[in-house]
């Protein structure tokens, strides 16, 4: 929680210091508006989550097993342990930082740098510093998209808050599934799964990893599109760069 707090006062420093701005140009300060916006973000990529998982147990032929008893503690605690998670990031890489960037650069080279930032990042937090390179490559790629959408979205609403229920929508899900610590397979166990080779394996997991980031961004642009008051933010600094 102190670094948390150790970010925050930097952000607010780095916008105060160097563009003149409050820190709520981040939209982080809870409204009614950017719950909302969280909650819808967070409830979307959790059915996206859903759908890619069972898109695996059909593709790997998953045999899963409920557990054996549901701790509804360990579920709440992996619910904050994820949104400090989540919102530590995004205040990195979707945050201060890449307002800056956008402001001096532009908005297109802000995202590709935020998002190259997270994905290399990534390759640091999976611990695959010695790995080989295809994986490197792979998780880079991946988590970079993903930032990609985030920053993306970031830039669009003005706010951090949908793209932060995005994040902590998919993190708190797979761990519902998957193994992964400190909290993992809190409901659902996989006692036995097909193993892919070779190409098969990378054009499987090259969905699995790129389909909800595609599904986000078709989803920010529809709601932007649609004109959404819920989406915009007027009262914030409007960019007349382009982002593709």
């Amino acid at each position: 929680m102190l670094g948390l707090l150790v970010i925050i006062v930097v952000s607010w420093g780095l916008l105060h210091f160097i563009e003149n701005k409050n820190i709520d140009v981040l939209g982080i300060v809870p409204t009614g508006k950017r719950v909302l916006q969280f909650i819808i973000g967070a409830v979307f990529i959790m059915i996206i989550t859903l759908l890619n998982i069972y898109i695996e147990t059909i593709v790997l032929n998953i045999d899963w097993e409920l557990q054996s008893s549901t701790n509804y503690q360990l579920i709440f605690d992996a619910f904050f342990y994820h949104l400090k998670s989540a919102l530590t990031e995004d205040l990195v890489f979707r945050g201060a930082i890449l307002y800056i960037l956008i402001s001096r650069l532009s908005a297109n080279w802000g995202i590709i740098i935020s998002a190259l930032c997270f994905g290399v990042y990534h390759v640091f937090s999976y611990g695959m510093i010695e790995s080989r390179i295809i994986p490197i490559l792979y998780v880079i790629l991946i988590t970079g998209c993903t930032g990609y959408v985030w920053a993306y979205t970031f830039h669009k609403t003005k706010s951090i808050m949908l793209g932060l229920g995005f994040h902590l929508g998919v993190n708190l899900m797979n761990t519902l599934f998957f193994e992964s610590q400190p909290y993992g397979e809190l409901i659902f166990k996989a006692i036995s799964k097909t193993q892919l080779i070779d190409w098969s394996w990378l054009g499987f997991n090259l969905f699995k990893g790129l389909f909800p980031a595609i599904m986000t961004l078709f989803f920010v642009k529809l709601v932007l599109y649609s004109d959404i008051n819920l989406f915009k933010n007027k009262e914030l600094i409007e960019s007349n760069e382009n982002t593709f």
